[in-house]
């Protein structure tokens, strides 16, 4: 079989391109920096009020819409937890900019699971791929897949970086307006790019002959013990 086993990309793309998450994601972003933008321009009383309450309100239709189509119920509470929780921590500082400090956090906080990972040869993109694909951890067993994934995850790894170098200094700016763009700009298409570039850096890792994602090659001696 050729390398890589052309037949596993999508299933890889499907993984790791969630373009409805990230879109869902977004929305409730832009609601919450439209209505500031409003209510601040307007002089309505308390901005980040609005802003809160609306991104709260989108975040609720966005996961009644997601339910209905049947989306995963865990996933969907998820992005609303975080789309109130991100909101909360405005109301309490009363500063809307603190809207993305559970955006930033997680960045920081994903790009150092995923970093740390790859340095002890557990890469979380195996990890994610291999669940989905019915394997569990038998690509462990393959030492070329094990370093595809390792290879890969660094691209993960990379998304997370980007972002942290964007909203820190728009962070630190208070530029609420172009934080929300950012945001936007840096999810869907930013995840896109990864998903592009995921699998030609994992399949580099595969020698000629490799069966690819769905067949992990044992070693030798557990292909003996078997």
């Amino acid at each position: 079989m050729g390398r890589g086993s052309d037949a596993a990309e999508p299933g890889l793309a499907e993984v790791l391109g969630g373009r409805g998450g990230a879109v869902d994601a977004t929305v409730p972003v832009v609601a919450f920096v439209a209505a500031f933008t409003i209510a601040d321009a307007s002089g309505w009383t308390s901005p980040v009020v609005w802003a809160a309450g609306a991104a709260v309100l989108v975040g609720a239709v966005v996961a009644v819409f997601r339910l209905a189509r049947g989306g995963r119920p865990r996933a969907v509470l998820f992005g609303l937890l975080g789309v109130a929780v991100a909101a909360l921590i405005a109301l309490y500082t009363g500063r809307a900019v603190d809207f993305f400090l559970v955006q930033i956090v997680s960045n920081a906080a994903s790009a150092l699971v995923w970093a740390v990972s790859i340095v002890v040869r557990w890469p979380l993109l195996g990890l994610v791929v291999g669940t989905v694909l019915g394997q569990r951890t038998r690509w462990r067993h393959d030492p070329d897949l094990v370093r595809g994934y390792q290879r890969a995850s660094w691209v993960w790894v990379g998304q997370y970086l980007v972002r942290l170098a964007v909203f820190i200094p728009l962070y630190a700016a208070d530029a609420v307006v172009a934080l929300g763009i950012a945001r936007a700009v840096l999810t869907w298409p930013l995840v896109a790019l990864c998903v592009a570039l995921s699998w030609p850096v994992l399949r580099s890792a595969l020698p000629p002959g490799h069966a690819g994602l769905r067949n992990p090659a044992a070693r030798r001696e557990d292909a003996h013990d078997a």
